[in-house]
């Protein structure tokens, strides 16, 4: 348990003891309406506080509320809201009520749904605006549960919950963390500003970083521990830019939202377990988000190259460049590692950190690049950014036609691969296949109009032979379902989701083909083409 003052006999903190409050079973990891403190660790939990965008229009609402307002700051358990809520709250008591937690009640006998009908009660026979902390899913119950006497309130709720804005009450704002991305995707770059500013923040060579003075201090005092080894390698670029690539992936491919607790509980546990950063990050420790990295472990990447090097490890055989590599972790703490992972794990993470590179970590870095991720937000971006030019069209068209319907002929077309190109499988018969030829193309002024700023997907909208298709949501797993499509994958059980969503564009498309005056039926080598000439009287001729 952390007290308000623990030091060392001389009466210095520890860096451990500091790090702790980064913990989730830190009583700091949750603010409250305590008294703010003058305690040692008050400070260090003052110090790496990150201002974000939400609180900006947070204060920017606070500061304009009127007494017929309500503020709901919404989102999900660890994002932060009480420590925005808490860090108001005593400076506007006097005009504003504040509702800090919508999951709690007044008395014992009370739930969380009576409790708000409460406040809202009191708050309309008031004369101040009131701020209500509340996560998505307790806003969900009340607009279900709540008191007929405030329909009003109910009615801004669902349609917030629906995304109609025009029915939302000028009176009612409401402040969603799911509408600020905790991560950003560039052409050359994608990062999470959040994260990026926390960990710059946590790990700045400065004097004016309390933390950075106890790492210094314990260093020059008794030298490197592995704790302070992991504190100077997390303040390497390379390591903070590939930590949150790999939090990138946790959030794309297993859809693992990024909290601020959960961040902060991570760092706290790939500081301070009993092995190196490296080692710790894909431990698989009891953290939602290291549960996830776990599985993008780069020690189970196998290339010729890195295969190479563990058989090597394995019987001893160095080189000079991987004898200097060891020299240059020794000047950061890491003494000699025995196993081969714990080197993959180390140079992936340094593997944009040009001092370390040499003949023998740039063979292996070779084999880390993520190339899914990259494609993503490549095409992410070219949806987001199309504004009709021609130019825009032309690379949108590659991403449709190489990937996206090419896989979808495919997928339609799995019973038949015969087929020719733009002819779409119907049904099969007695050994008779029926097909029709489509023209399948991009939508572009869908496309244009449409986008959705959240990063987990974007919508495709197709054309088939005029008739629009619906909204095609476009995952990193989708994608990587579709690449596999093209190079000859044959979808199957474990792709349950995805094969769900490719047949039900699969019977849309069949659902325009079946309307076609013109088909194809195949038997063995033989064509034939049947043509409905005017409803009544029928074509047919070989091919």
């Amino acid at each position: 348990m952390i007290t308000n003052k623990i030091s060392l006999g001389n009466g210095i903190l520890e860096l451990q003891h500091a790090l702790d409050i980064l913990s989730n079973s830190s009583p700091y990891a949750v603010s409250t309406e305590r008294e703010a403190g003058n305690d040692e660790l008050s400070t260090y939990k003052n110090y790496i506080y990150i201002k974000t965008k939400i609180e900006d229009d947070f204060l920017d609402a606070l500061k304009v509320a009127k007494p017929d307002d309500i503020i709901f700051l919404c989102g999900s358990s660890g994002d932060g809201k009480s420590e925005i809520l808490t860090r108001y709250s005593q400076k506007y008591k006097e005009k504003i009520d504040f509702h800090l937690d919508a999951t709690h009640s007044f008395t014992p006998t009370q739930n969380a749904i009576e409790a708000l009908d409460e406040r809202f009660s009191s708050f309309k026979g008031s004369q101040k605006p009131l701020i209500v902390g509340i996560n998505i899913g307790m806003l969900g119950n009340y607009a279900e549960e709540g008191s007929s006497f405030h329909d009003d309130i109910k009615a801004s709720i669902k349609a917030f919950l629906i995304n109609k804005k025009s029915e939302i009450s000028e009176h009612y704002t409401f402040l969603d963390f799911e509408q600020y991305p905790k991560f950003t995707l560039g052409q050359n770059e994608s990062t999470s500003d959040f994260a990026a500013k926390f960990l710059d923040k946590l790990t700045k060579q400065t004097l004016d970083n309390p933390f950075y003075v106890l790492f210094d201090n314990e260093v020059k005092r008794q030298g490197h521990s592995k704790l302070t080894a992991n504190f100077a390698l997390l303040g390497i670029e390379s390591v903070k830019k590939n930590v949150i690539a790999l939090l990138l992936s946790a959030r794309l491919i297993k859809e693992q939202f990024l909290t601020a607790r959960g961040l902060l509980d991570l760092v706290h546990k790939i500081l301070t377990m009993d092995r190196y950063l490296f080692d710790n990050l894909f431990s698989g420790a009891d953290n939602e988000l290291l549960e996830q990295i776990q599985s993008f472990d780069p020690s189970n990447i196998h290339t010729r190259k890195i295969d190479d090097f563990i058989l090597q490890l394995k019987l001893g055989i160095e080189d000079p460049d991987f004898s200097l590599f060891n020299y240059q972790l020794k000047e950061i703490g890491i003494s000699e590692l025995l196993s081969a992972a714990s080197y993959l794990r180390l140079v992936y993470l340094l593997k944009d950190e040009t001092r370390f590179l040499n003949e023998f970590t740039k063979p292996l870095t070779s084999g880390f690049e993520n190339r899914l991720i990259n494609e993503f937000a490549s095409v992410w971006l070219m949806h987001k950014e199309f504004d009709g030019s021609s130019t825009k069209e032309v690379d949108l068209l590659n991403f449709y036609e190489d990937t996206l319907i090419s896989a979808l002929r495919l997928y339609c077309n799995r019973h038949c691969s015969c087929l020719d190109q733009d002819v779409y499988f119907i049904s099969k018969l007695n050994g008779f296949v029926i097909a029709a030829e489509l023209e399948i193309e991009p939508d572009f002024s869908r496309i244009q109009t449409n986008f959705s700023e959240k990063i987990g997907m974007f919508n495709t909208y197709l054309l088939v032979d005029g008739h629009p298709l619906q909204a095609i949501p476009i995952s990193v797993n989708l994608l990587d379902l579709l690449n596999k499509i093209n190079k000859g994958y044959r979808p199957n059980k474990h792709d349950k989701n995805s094969v769900l969503l490719l047949t039900e564009i699969a019977d849309q498309i069949m659902c325009v083909a079946n309307e076609k005056n013109t088909l194809f039926i195949h038997k063995e080598k033989e064509i034939y083409k049947v043509v409905n000439k005017n409803g009544s009287r029928y074509q047919m001729s070989g091919i």
